[in-house]
């Protein structure tokens, strides 16, 4: 099998080393991978000039032309998804398995966004008088600029790049310092597809701060994307204010998963530990509060401490794994706080609740906690970790004020059977993406992306291409 591992950045076609540079490692065995180039500020703006000189002759290419080149980038990815999986697994900790998933996935995004640039329509508009003609052209926005997140080190980039490409546009790219050797991967393989020189650029780096302010200020960069915290967003957002980019941000959630006294139990179990356990919880989606109304309380309880004790956690390179270390030892500090917090407060710690040390320092065990109120952090803040943090409510009523009483409004989740319910629910939880008897619901044809606090703007489906076109309305006037 061949080796993708590159570790330099990757400019105007080009593979660019620096003195400098930053240890990537394995969060199963704390081994360091890969020593990969430090960019800083310079190459950042080499990047977006290398952007800024790609994107007339691209732009140019006819849809068809740009929709076949992405194509081939999305059948090598498939091809080479055995690699691919393997190095996410080893730089990110995800079982293979998953990881696998995710670049089928991530490639999804890229098939989908090939399809999406033929379908690029405009719109002819009513008539405002006799004598003039009006319609509607989309254009690409121009040069793009990305910032990316460690969770999913190959699908966050892809569902940023091929909607980007897809409609015209090049684009640079700041990979996660925790991950960047997939985001690497993929820079070589659409090199060898023949994506054109500077049309997608990669600028590694632990100079997180000063990239995204070349990223967020520079005046040829047209269109900023980033995914992560809502604080480091709403900073972003301020600094792309100075010369007025368009923004799409996805940022933090804290996702209901509110289980109805209508609902099939063992429905709502399976989908949520689904949700739950993708990513040993850390992804913005997964479920953080898990509100149960109290008649079924028990009988929830009981069935998810069932499902729990089949869970599996162990390296990614292991055999039927469930999921394995968090990232870092932030992450495992965080998620012990937060349980330390909620049981101060009165909590009530069902199973788990430790590192699971004969395994490694960063393999967190598949954690309940019960008798939560929305008053404790763990209700208020995203755990980001395989714990489930249940609390009661009495009616439907309560059960959406508490699901809404929350700034964030990424995704949401309900389990129900009365199709009353089911309509009256739908309509009244704050959140851009809903499952209902469902704990999965990120696909490439979903409109993936938040209300409130969660961001702006939306990734996947026909509404993830329109965030990277700009709508030119033309009026020709001058008929007898």
């Amino acid at each position: 099998m061949r080796s993708l591992v590159q570790t330099n950045a990757f400019i105007d076609g080009h593979w660019i080393p620096t003195d400098k540079r930053f240890e990537v490692t394995n969060p199963a065995t704390g081994e360091t991978i890969a020593e990969v180039a430090d960019g800083d500020a310079t190459m950042a703006e080499r990047a977006v000039e290398a952007a800024h000189k790609a994107l007339k002759h691209w732009r140019e290419k006819t849809p068809k032309q740009r929709a076949d080149l992405l194509r081939r980038w999305y059948q090598s990815m498939l091809d080479n998804k055995q690699a691919l999986g393997e190095l996410m697994s080893a730089e990110q900790g995800k079982p293979i398995a998953e990881a696998i998933g995710e670049i089928e996935y991530g490639a999804s995004f890229v098939d989908w966004f090939a399809g999406e640039a033929e379908r690029c329509y405009g719109d002819i508009l009513p008539v405002s008088a006799n004598d003039k003609r009006s319609w509607i052209i989309k254009q690409p926005i121009g040069v793009c600029a990305a910032i990316t997140p460690w969770n999913f080190p190959n699908a966050m980039i892809t569902r940023k790049v091929a909607p980007a490409l897809a409609a015209g546009c090049t684009i640079v790219v700041k990979p996660p310092q925790l991950t960047p050797l997939s985001a690497l991967a993929l820079a070589q393989l659409a090199s060898e597809v023949g994506i054109p020189d500077g049309v997608i650029n990669f600028v590694p780096t632990t100079q997180s701060k000063e990239v995204g302010e070349v990223f967020t200020q520079h005046p040829r960069v047209k269109k900023f994307t980033f995914t992560g915290s809502t604080a480091v967003g709403k900073a972003l957002m301020e600094q792309c204010a100075q010369t007025m980019k368009k923004v799409s941000l996805e940022l933090g959630g804290n996702a209901p998963f509110i289980v109805f006294d209508d609902a099939d139990i063992d429905v709502a179990v399976r989908e949520l530990i689904a949700c739950k356990f993708r990513n040993a919880g850390q992804t913005c989606i997964s479920a953080n509060r898990v509100l149960v109304q109290e008649t079924v309380h028990e009988a929830f309880i009981e069935k998810l401490q069932s499902s729990l004790a089949t869970i599996k956690v162990a390296p990614g390179d292991a055999e039927e794994v469930d999921y394995g270390p968090l990232i870092n030892s932030a992450a495992i500090d965080k998620v012990e706080e937060l349980l330390k917090d909620a049981q101060q407060h009165g909590a009530k710690l069902v199973t788990g609740g430790k590192v699971l040390t004969e395994l490694g320092e960063l393999f967190y065990a598949p954690t309940l906690i019960t008798e939560i109120t929305p008053a404790m952090r763990i209700a208020q803040e995203e755990i980001f970790g395989p714990v489930i943090a249940v609390q009661k409510f009495t009616d439907e009523a309560q059960g959406i004020a508490r699901a809404n009483d929350t700034p964030f409004g990424l995704a949401g989740y309900f389990c129900a059977q009365d199709y009353t319910r089911i309509q009256r629910v739908s309509e009244q939880l704050e959140c851009g993406m809903l499952g209902i008897n469902a704990g999965a619901i990120s696909h490439a044809y979903n409109a993936f992306g938040g209300v409130k606090e969660s961001g702006i703007g939306r990734e996947g489906s026909r509404y993830g291409l329109a965030e990277y076109q700009e709508t030119k309305n033309i009026t020709l006037g001058g008929f007898a």
